[in-house]
């Protein structure tokens, strides 16, 4: 039975709880390991059993043409090529069978190799290595035994019960031949592969698709039979060997990989998991747990937990306090809450990350909650409350900004900011409301306090301009050339 995520319905389950029976997809647990299979359930912490692809994987009637290309990728058609042409070169002498019996078992070996890779979810064939390495040239002589004991059950029962029943075992026997390659596969094991109760039990969990599957394989036997049988009637003995062993070592890889993949795909009902094993970025920690994060304010907000959110919001902003994604995760909650408390907990750090990304319609909307809540409510940081000015400005909200620098050296009497600030509030009346006059006066102010020679001349400059009732620019940047 396949699943789909609690959490996201759409998405197919990759891990079910016991405990909570709870399921899953990757987005739920970016901080899980499929490849050694071990995650932990974020509501109660016990191990989740891993799933697999089994839950995305397309039917294998909805792959045929990926089926197909399979042996045409560099590596299988290396040991096609190999195992098809050396024959050719060897003549028909006892070196030559001897050669060709080891071939049959290096391509024997490199298809089992197909059936198991394909079932731990890589859809792409295994290196040229798999046909070559010294382990596992076992498995061609225990499928050799394998099919002598299906015919000499055959044989047996015909000669035993007769030609009917005989027939009847030899379409069974048939039926269950791709099973028992199945079995073979995984068990590595004779009496696995022969045994009727493994037999029945895999086929019984595969179901109906088996029998398609089953259906598919002898139209393309059939196909490979009749294109073989052409070949040897109508072309040239030298040609039609090796074509003859070409379209049989391809028919055996497309028939592998098919079964490899039905494994894959029904690897929940048959008792294990794999994954897809294509283009996995290596793990980085720190994404890991910044995704965990994310995942664990999506599942909380889908179940209305709100203040586990925040919870969640604000230990994250205690190790990364200028993380411009938790700032804007906290100020849309809060918003959407109505959280006064929570804003005027964090405000400081709020006002700041919308200077920085110049978020001034957040910043507009944040300053009239806060006073709403606290009608005297002003920044407690000068260069903050300077900074937050001249955004406002900047974006045509002067009121706003004068606003944040009412009194501005009554609450900052040792500040720096303090010239800077009234330089501003001189731009704010020149600029957005014609009062030249008072520019002037908070510009002579600006001037006693500072002695920083840039500042007042700066100064020097908004004041002439300001005499002038003209718009008070900021000076345009000289460069002196360097004496020595």
């Amino acid at each position: 039975m396949k699943n789909d995520c609690h959490y996201h319905p759409l998405e197919p389950a990759k891990w079910v709880c016991g405990e909570c029976l709870i399921h899953y997809c990757s987005g739920c647990m970016p901080d899980a390991d499929p490849r050694r299979q071990h995650g932990l359930c974020p509501h109660c912490g016990r191990t989740l059993r891993y799933l697999g692809a089994a839950t995305e994987a397309v039917p294998f009637w909805q792959r045929l043409s990926a089926f197909f290309r399979y042996p045409f990728h560099r590596d299988p058609l290396m040991v096609v090529a190999f195992c098809t042409l050396v024959p050719i070169f060897l003549g028909q002498g006892i070196l030559g069978w001897v050669t060709y019996v080891l071939l049959a078992l290096v391509l024997f070996k490199y298809t089992y190799a197909v059936i198991r890779h394909t079932a731990e979810g890589h859809m792409k064939p295994p290196p040229v290595s798999a046909a070559w390495s010294g382990e596992g040239l076992a498995i061609g002589l225990q499928q050799m035994v394998v099919f002598v004991a299906m015919a000499m059950l055959v044989g047996f029962a015909t000669a035993m019960l007769g030609p009917i029943p005989g027939l009847v075992i030899g379409a069974l026997v048939i039926l269950a031949l791709p099973a028992s390659i199945m079995v073979l596969a995984m068990e590595n094991s004779v009496f696995a592969a022969l045994n009727p109760l493994n037999l029945t039990t895999l086929i019984t969990a595969i179901g109906w698709p088996y029998f398609l599957l089953y259906g598919f394989l002898i139209l393309m036997t059939m196909a490979s039979g009749a294109a073989q049988d052409f070949a040897v009637s109508h072309l040239d003995p030298l040609l039609a060997q090796p074509l003859t062993g070409f379209l049989n070592s391809t028919y055996m890889l497309i028939l592998f990989h098919m079964l490899g993949y039905l494994l894959f795909q029904y690897q929940q009902e048959l008792g294990f998991a794999s994954d897809y094993q294509e283009g996995e970025a290596s793990a980085d920690p720190q994404r890991d747990r910044s995704r965990r994060i994310d995942a664990d304010i999506d599942m909380n907000l889908k179940e209305g937990n709100y203040d586990r959110v925040t919870g969640i919001l604000e230990e994250s902003l205690k190790r990364d306090p200028a993380n411009p994604n938790r700032l804007a995760q906290v100020y849309r909650l809060a918003l959407a809450r109505n959280d006064r408390a929570t804003l005027s907990r964090h405000h400081g750090k709020l006002l700041r990350w919308m200077v920085t990304l110049r978020r001034h319609r957040e910043m507009k909307t944040l300053l009239t909650l806060l006073r709403q809540q606290d009608p005297q409510f002003q920044p407690g940081d000068p260069e903050l409350a300077v900074a937050c000015a001249d955004l406002l400005f900047m974006q045509h909200e002067p009121k706003a900004a004068l606003q944040l620098l009412r009194d501005f050296h009554k609450r900052f009497p040792d500040s720096d900011q303090i010239a800077p600030a009234y330089i501003l509030v001189a731009r704010i009346l020149a600029n957005g409301f014609g009062q030249w006059n008072k520019a002037e006066t908070f510009l002579q102010f600006a001037a006693r306090h500072t002695s920083d020679p840039e500042l007042k001349g700066d100064i020097a400059s908004y004041l002439d301009q300001a005499r002038h009732q003209d718009p008070l620019k900021e000076p345009r940047a000289t460069f002196k050339p360097a004496t020595d």
